[in-house]
């Protein structure tokens, strides 16, 4: 309840603004890179109380969203495999591959196995009691839950289990940055950071964004007083040109992160190239099974093969994702594109920015 009193005070936001205000910025983008942090924006109309030249748009900072079309397409084909139990964060039941509509929702309805779990621990579990079937963690995220995946790992060589495998579909949000900032339409002011994964890779894990490339950066919170709190911060740099990394989210981040978690990580994977949508291949911008647990590797087991699928459909969540273009910048947003009937993902989660938009921004 003191964080809520603090940080939802009307009185501590209208003095933020009216801070923000009194810097006179000329046209300033601020980029945050948390899907969490998106709809808290969106949400408490943030948007709408900056200054017109402040600028917020959503970076690549969701799951699902950056999940290429052609790797769901892959998992769609896994689905109909008789002897296949598929389990899956709530999110991504409902993101579609290159058709729309076609998604693991819908083929749970045609009677494909897929089971929506809150963690990968308890598939073990499942495994356990299903003996003769094979079940398929689809572990999507970034190092949030990547912890998580590998623990369940673990667990099941230590158990035993022949018939537990993980689909790798964890990200590295540094490298995702890294490839945004290289990019020729980079056009960002400063980072609004993302807390969850600052809790665990550390504030440091953030410090090559000032150092590197000389771009402000603040770690913060989601309640609106930590928002507008990191971005008062971000636009202080920017006005006195002193690009350095703060960390706002003090209350739960520290400088060297959970180093316990860490560890797991890197006794349980490895770093590869991957696909992003909207960014395409990005070097070292995943995480793989190390290969002292390659029976646990799905995409061994099924020979997991996607195909790139980027421009099929008229949807512009690649460069949502970017920030290249806003959700009503879409010509489908609002109108083929709805949560009821999603084209892209981006509609889909509940960390999307298209999501986010409809929900709270629309006129």
């Amino acid at each position: 309840m003191l964080y809520e009193a603090q940080f939802r005070s009307p009185d501590g936001g209208a003095k933020l603004l009216d801070g923000i205000r009194k810097l006179n910025l000329p046209e300033t983008w601020i980029m945050e890179v948390c899907g969490t942090h998106t709809m808290s924006i969106a949400k408490a109309g943030l948007r709408q109380l900056l200054p017109p030249q402040i600028h917020l748009i959503s970076g690549p900072g969701c799951p699902v969203c950056v999940t290429p079309a052609g790797v769901m397409d892959e998992i769609l084909r896994l689905s109909e495999n008789p002897d296949v139990i598929l389990t899956t964060y709530g999110d991504l039941m409902r993101v579609p591959g290159s058709v729309q509509g076609d998604n693991l929702q819908r083929r749970k309805a045609q009677g494909a196995d897929v089971r929506m779990f809150y963690s990968p621990m308890d598939c073990l579990e499942l495994a356990e009691q299903e003996p003769n079937r094979e079940v398929v963690f689809l572990g999507v995220g970034f190092e949030t839950t990547a912890p998580g995946t590998a623990i369940a790992v673990q667990e099941a060589k230590a158990r035993g289990l022949k018939n537990f495998s993980v689909l790798c579909l964890l990200k590295r949000t540094e490298s995702a940055l890294r490839a945004l900032i290289e990019s020729e339409e980079f056009h960002v002011s400063g980072f609004l950071c993302p807390g969850h994964v600052a809790t665990i890779v550390g504030a440091e894990g953030f410090s090559f964004l000032s150092e590197e490339y000389g771009i402000p950066s603040v770690i913060g919170g989601f309640e609106a007083g930590d928002i507008l709190a990191a971005v008062y911060r971000l636009l202080r740099q920017i006005k006195g040109s002193i690009p350095q990394l703060e960390n706002e989210y003090t209350r739960a981040v520290t400088a060297e992160g959970n180093t316990m978690a860490q560890a797991v990580m890197a006794e349980t994977f490895r770093y590869r190239d991957d696909v992003w949508r909207g960014l395409g291949t990005i070097p070292e911008s995943g995480y793989g099974l190390r290969a002292e647990f390659a029976a646990f590797d799905a995409e061994r087991k099924f020979s997991f093969q996607p195909e790139d699928k980027e421009g099929m459909t008229s949807c512009k969540c690649g460069d949502i994702i970017c920030g290249h273009r806003e959700p009503a910048g879409c010509p489908l947003f609002g109108t083929a594109c709805v949560p009821e009937n999603p084209v892209g993902p981006c509609m889909v989660s509940s960390e999307g920015a298209c999501a986010a938009a409809y929900k709270y921004q629309r006129l």
